[in-house]
């Protein structure tokens, strides 16, 4: 089975890589101010901020340098979003060698599912989906006072998971989802938008458990229904030498004429 720390690794690499929004470029509207640019758009791909910039032809030498500057933020934006496809390629093929279906779920990702196996492990440390809940601080603290019942938000628990659920949560909310009806139930119910959003990632807490105990005891059952069982051979080469279970057994006992004790005697 694939090291878990291995999907961590590279959840982490994505992360690191995709912080600063790396798919927009408004540094490149910044560089290249000019008033052939009026009214162009804040945010753009990288394939966008090239072709606009192809349009951009400075005379003085102020616009000719934030020409090449604005040109060599493209290209570094083009080589990191490589680099990212990479991962999440890799990424991917870590996450299905260990069997899991959380890139089933709505807002979970290659990275996100990375993350989460990464970090959590066996899920069987974890006793129930409270428990799990309030690793990862998706648990509200009760602080209600006199007859004002209300609860705040935790800050305790892995913040790592905590951010892979908040990412799921606002995923669910940009879709038609039953995280978003979820969310616009609990806004009828006289929630404020972020004691909603508190209960929507407690619920994709519990649905995340959920599923990686139903992972777990599929990958512990095996295709057969057994335990232990495999869709692999135990044999580690397509065309291995005889190993000691595989030998053929020895012939049949020469027979021996019984003697007779009673003649013996």
């Amino acid at each position: 089975m694939t090291p878990r720390w291995r999907c961590g690794y590279w959840s982490t690499a994505v992360t690191s890589w995709a912080g600063p929004a790396p798919k927009s470029c408004p540094g490149c509207i910044t560089c290249c101010s000019s008033s052939s640019l009026a009214g162009a758009k804040k945010f753009l791909s990288a394939q966008q901020a090239r072709a606009l910039l192809n349009t951009v032809r400075p005379r003085d030498l102020v616009g000719k340098t934030r020409r090449w500057l604005a040109s060599e933020l493209i290209h570094e934006l083009t080589v990191i979003d490589k680099k990212i496809k990479v991962a999440n390629a890799e990424l991917t093929d870590l996450v299905a060698s260990t069997g899991s279906t959380l890139q089933e779920l709505t807002g979970i990702g290659p990275s996100g599912a990375a993350r989460l196996i990464g970090d959590i492990g066996d899920i069987a440390r974890f006793a129930s989906r409270a428990h799990f809940a309030s690793w990862n601080g998706t648990a509200p603290i009760d602080a209600s006072s006199g007859d004002q019942n209300r609860h705040r938000l935790s800050r305790a628990g892995n913040r790592r998971i905590n951010r892979a659920l908040h990412i799921m949560a606002v995923v669910q909310l940009r879709r038609d989802t039953e995280g978003r009806r979820y969310y616009q139930r609990k806004l009828a119910d006289g929630k404020t938008p972020m004691e909603a959003m508190r209960a929507l990632k407690r619920r994709l807490s519990d649905i995340v458990y959920k599923r990686m105990v139903a992972d777990a005891r599929r990958l512990a059952t095996g295709p057969g229904g057994h335990v232990g069982a495999t869709l692999q051979s135990s044999a580690a080469d397509p065309n291995p030498w005889a190993d000691t279970s595989e030998k053929s057994l020895p012939g049949p006992a020469e027979a021996h004429l019984r003697t007779d004790l009673a003649a013996a005697s």
